[in-house]
């Protein structure tokens, strides 16, 4: 469908309330699910952030990587297991996800960034600090939660311009290396940052009512509304966790959260410059 002048600048001044409130706030972005293996889906992300970060918005993206770790295990031999939906990690799986996560995944988007135009940087909790973790337990293994979120290096990046892209891997007092989800690192991120927005990229629309319904979307949930939610199971499986992180975020000082859906083209544009919006926002 071709698009006139006279509609180009209609969306565009339609845009403008929109990139006014956001204009010199932080944006923390969770990137994961489809939208990081669909080439296409990349392309718009990538495309997405530059855009923002152009028009004065002060992007962060937080990246997972396991559907790339599961395939390097898969090369040298290794099983995966999973259990409650996380990935047991002995000492050797977290050398691997730190390979993944921090060199190939984490430099591939900043590449991308970069030949967009955009000026983009790559962190891992390694640098200066960032993510300090501690274990879940002894049975997962080398699997963390954040323990403290030094923000100094990524508010350094953003002064200056630049895109932060952040791996999910974090580091202990004995320099031993952990998985952590991404989820729990752009939530803990984005409360130390006081961002104004987080926003999680999924594989569905959103909350929805009936998970057979597209329709039953909830637009907006309230932090006091979400364990209501989670107790009908109307929020059940590996979205508990997820939107437990959003009402850690919520509690951290984040104005807003959202969980979209990136799978759609463009998903991060349609729901910070449209009254539309697309997804569930908690606040």
């Amino acid at each position: 469908m071709s698009v006139s002048d006279s509609q180009k600048a209609d969306i565009l001044v339609q845009a403008l309330p929109y990139i006014q409130r956001y204009n010199g706030e932080i944006l923390v972005v969770k990137y994961g699910g489809n939208a990081m293996i669909n080439p296409e889906l990349v392309d718009c992300v990538m495309k997405d952030i530059v855009l923002l970060n152009q028009i004065g918005v002060k992007v962060v993206l937080v990246h997972g990587g396991g559907p790339e770790i599961s395939e390097m295990l898969k090369r040298v031999g290794k099983e995966t297991k999973f259990i409650n939906g996380l990935r047991q990690t002995d000492k050797e799986t977290a050398e691997i996800v730190q390979m993944v996560l921090c060199g190939k995944i984490n430099k591939n988007l900043v590449g991308i960034i970069n030949r967009m135009g955009g000026h983009a940087m790559g962190l891992s909790g390694f640098d200066d600090g960032l993510i300090k973790a501690e274990k879940i337990n002894e049975e997962l293994g080398f699997v963390g939660e954040v323990k403290e979120i030094k923000a100094k290096p990524v508010i350094d990046l953003l002064d200056r311009g630049y895109i932060p892209v952040v791996s999910s891997v974090g580091y202990d007092e004995d320099g031993n290396v952990y998985n952590i989800n991404a989820d729990t690192v752009a939530s803990s991120l984005a409360a130390e940052l006081k961002a104004g927005s987080l926003i999680s990229m999924t594989d569905i629309k959103g909350i929805l009512r009936d998970k057979n319904d597209d329709s039953s979307l909830i637009p907006v949930i309230t932090v006091d509304e979400a364990p209501a939610l989670i107790e009908s199971g109307v929020i059940n499986g590996g979205m508990i966790p997820k939107v437990n992180c959003c009402i850690d975020a919520i509690k951290g000082g984040v104005k807003r959260v959202f969980i979209i859906d990136g799978r759609v083209p463009h998903s991060i544009l349609i729901e910070v410059l449209s009254d539309e919006g697309i997804g569930t926002m908690f606040h």
